[in-house]
């Protein structure tokens, strides 16, 4: 925060000394071009421009340690979902991350935190500036006032959140009108921020419309704020507080899944009745705006590749993940699953048989794999595509690429950048958080039918087409009959009432919480929803311990462990505590 503060310093001293200095005596009258002054922002446009500000710090200006929307290191590279991926020497510090050994000086945590509380710093300017504004001779109107200070109050909640995700104690910054005789930086982390979150939120809820302000779809609604809110109190363990928030969301009738799975991550049926709220992303020749760099960077090699990096490497553990017993459904205890083939360092040109075993089709749509078509751009190959198989594994993740039926409307996607939306909170999380909150009140059977929603919506999606005769030599010459599925896919809804897995408590909080990480996996949830239920550890070293045998990365140089008590939360940049001492407290563990 002191880096902030000073920065902002900086810039309006730099507006004096070029007022003061200039050649011209008009500079002692009007306001210098290209300095956003006081007078020019305590205006309704300025005051709107800024909150434009806030909205725009949502994408972060880190892709690796930030990663604030996708979350793809945390969540994803440090769970069981995925690999760091690309070569074993790449992104050193995220080696550490993935291997539970981040220390405090960690680049990547000094950029989350950066990230979190840059976008905080700019809500809480926005926030002053609307205040003196609507003080002064020029101010908005009361509703549009209000409607702007519920904006900005929600998006700082949710930067905070996405700060207290990775660091378990933070500072809750508020504006200084807030603070009264208190620093922002003078604000110690001696909680996780919830009830800062919460009132946040809940000035949102009580101030924002249901619908999207000038009906642009970027912007945060009352329902975008209930379902942050409800996510704050799952966090929490609060499943009765959630529950009225989802139940609102459910009942407004404003949201359903969308037809097809894959509309949740392509551009062309983006902000869709399934979206709650998503980063609005674009590119253009110059610039651009998007998750996490691209999804084309995550490809090392191949027709869809800018031809470099290759990360983000789904995990074994999620690919055995996806299978499913003869009737359908999944294999919900981990130990009695089978590990389905793989080309694990099998070479292109080398004859590989894909697995025959019943599969999930959500499995082709999330994970890039040998013999199955990569999104339009052609049968993936295999190990010619993969970076480096024997550190990152086989499989890639198709989450964040563009399909080739989309090239054209990726103004700048064929090297590092594509337009892809991203959906931060979309309608299935709240139905399967909704189901959570059902069996704790012992109604599996609610449960089970808005899981079966979910299921029966993947069921009745279009699956991946083309099926390979052969998987050998698939860059120069496949043999395909695109009239069959790729794979042997079969997925059916849960039985009942009363039939197993909803037929107790247990089990049926199994199956929901196997649902969740299938309908979102290489999303933004896995590690944060090991934690939240309990059951992080024993998770992830069952993973660990299994995964060894497969990718030497986890037992090099000493086996990787994690631990509930040490590892749940990554440490405080050591940066920050120094400059803040005796105010920032360092987590216990580290």
């Amino acid at each position: 925060m002191k880096s902030i503060i000073k920065l902002l310093s900086i810039t309006v001293l730099l507006g004096s000394w070029l007022m003061i200095n200039s050649c011209s005596e008009e500079f002692l009258t009007k306001e210098p071009p290209g300095v956003a002054a006081g007078s020019v922002m305590q205006t309704p446009e300025g005051v709107e421009s800024l909150l434009i500000g806030v909205y725009e710090r949502l994408q972060g200006s880190d892709m690796f340690g930030g990663a604030l929307n996708s979350d793809w290191t945390y969540s994803g590279g440090c769970s069981d979902d995925a690999y760091k991926g690309t070569s074993a020497g790449d992104q050193s510090n995220f080696n550490l991350l993935e291997r539970y050994e981040a220390l405090p000086n960690n680049p990547y945590l000094r950029a989350r935190w950066a990230d979190s509380y840059s976008g905080v710093a700019r809500a809480n300017v926005c926030l002053e500036f609307l205040w003196t504004t609507q003080a002064g001779a020029k101010p908005l109107p009361d509703a549009r006032a209000t409607q702007i200070e519920a904006e900005a109050k929600c998006l700082r909640a949710w930067f905070h959140m996405q700060a207290n995700k990775v660091f378990e104690n933070i500072p809750y910054i508020t504006t200084p009108t807030e603070l009264g005789d208190t620093k922002p930086e003078e604000v110690t982390n001696d909680s996780p921020g919830w009830d800062g979150i919460e009132k946040d939120l809940q000035f949102a809820i009580t101030n924002l419309p249901t619908t999207k302000i000038n009906n642009e779809p970027g912007r945060v609604t009352k329902y975008a704020a209930e379902v942050m809110l409800a996510q704050a109190y799952m966090f929490q363990k609060k499943l009765a507080q959630a529950k009225p928030l989802l139940d609102d969301i459910i009942s407004s009738g404003k949201f359903s899944l969308v037809p097809e799975f894959t509309y949740n991550f392509d551009c062309t049926h983006e902000n869709n009745s399934e979206s709650i709220f998503e980063l609005q992303c674009s590119t253009t020749s110059t610039s651009t705006s998007q998750t996490m760099g691209s999804g084309c960077n995550f490809h090392q090699n191949g027709p869809a590749s800018c031809g470099g990096w290759g990360f983000y490497q789904p995990s074994r553990n999620l690919f055995d993940a996806f299978q499913v017993d003869a009737n359908g459904l999944p294999v919900l205890d981990p130990a009695a699953r089978v590990h389905m083939a793989t080309d694990m360092l099998v070479g292109s040109g080398v004859d590989f048989t894909p697995t025959d075993h019943l599969i999930d089709p959500r499995v082709d749509w999330l994970i890039a794999r040998r013999g199955v078509d990569f999104l339009g751009w052609g049968i993936h190959p295999g190990n010619d595509w993969i970076r480096e198989q024997n550190n990152g594994g086989p499989f890639m993740t198709k989450v964040f690429m563009h399909t080739k039926a989309e090239q054209a409307l990726c103004l700048n996607g064929t090297g590092f950048n594509n337009p892809k939306n991203f959906r931060t909170y979309r309608y299935a999380s709240v139905l399967l958080w909704r189901s959570e909150c059902a069996i704790e009140d012992n109604d599996l059977e609610l449960a089970r039918t808005y899981v079966n929603m979910i299921r029966n919506r993947s069921k009745n999606s279009t699956p991946v087409m083309g099926l390979c005769s052969s998987t050998k030599n698939l860059a120069s010459n496949p043999v395909v009959d695109y009239t069959k599925p790729a794979a042997n896919y079969k997925i059916e809804p849960y039985p009942g009432p009363g039939v197993y897995p909803f037929d107790t408590k247990a089990n049926a909080l199994k199956a929901v919480q196997e649902e969740t990480r299938l309908e979102f996996a290489c999303c933004n949830m896995r590690i944060w929803d090991l934690r939240r239920w309990g059951i992080i550890e024993q998770t992830l070293n069952a993973y660990i311990a299994d995964d060894i045998t497969f990718r030497s990365f986890l037992a090099y140089p000493t086996v990787a462990h994690f631990s509930a008590t040490e590892d749940d939360y990554w440490p405080l940049p050591q940066d920050q505590i120094d400059l803040q001492k005796g105010v920032l407290t360092q987590d216990p563990a580290y």
